[in-house]
């Protein structure tokens, strides 16, 4: 099963807000690309539109919108993600994943673009709410069986 830890980035207040998906909210994100737009429904943000920005791999590679493909790979690069140059002309090798989504990466970042009349930190927290009680319920009903 795929499960990503998506950070989602709002603007208008300068928060980041983490949300962990799985199942088939998390397979509705695969094969998408840096700069795709996706409806927040699958992070649990009815009423939002959301665009990919980023992300890394399990191993911690970032994810470049100007390399195409699932695949990572060592670019000799300059300037820009994953490299940062100390002198000015330098260039080194870096290993990067490419801008599509797969099953290897475990955080993709995202930004808002279209905002719902509920504000993010109450979705969110009604969320994790839900989740808690859920668990509860799971080990209240382990209790009773043992």
């Amino acid at each position: 099963m795929v499960e990503f830890k998506i950070v989602v980035n709002d603007t208008k207040d300068g928060k980041a807000h983490n949300v962990q998906i799985s199942g088939h909210h998390a397979n509705s994100l695969i094969g998408k690309k840096i700069g795709d737009e996706v409806d927040g429904i699958f992070i649990s943000l009815p009423g939002y539109k959301l665009e990919i920005t980023g992300g890394t791999d399990k191993n911690g590679f970032t994810m470049r919108r100007d390399f195409p493909g699932v695949g990572r790979r060592k670019l000799l690069l300059s300037k820009g993600l994953g490299f940062n140059s100390k002198e000015k002309g330098l260039r080194k090798k870096k290993s990067v994943r490419g801008n599509t989504i797969n099953q290897d990466v475990v955080q993709i970042n995202m930004k808002v673009v279209k905002y719902s009349s509920k504000p993010i930190d109450k979705l969110l927290t009604v969320e994790k709410k839900n989740e808690v009680d859920k668990k509860e319920e799971v080990e209240k009903k382990e209790e009773e069986e043992q």
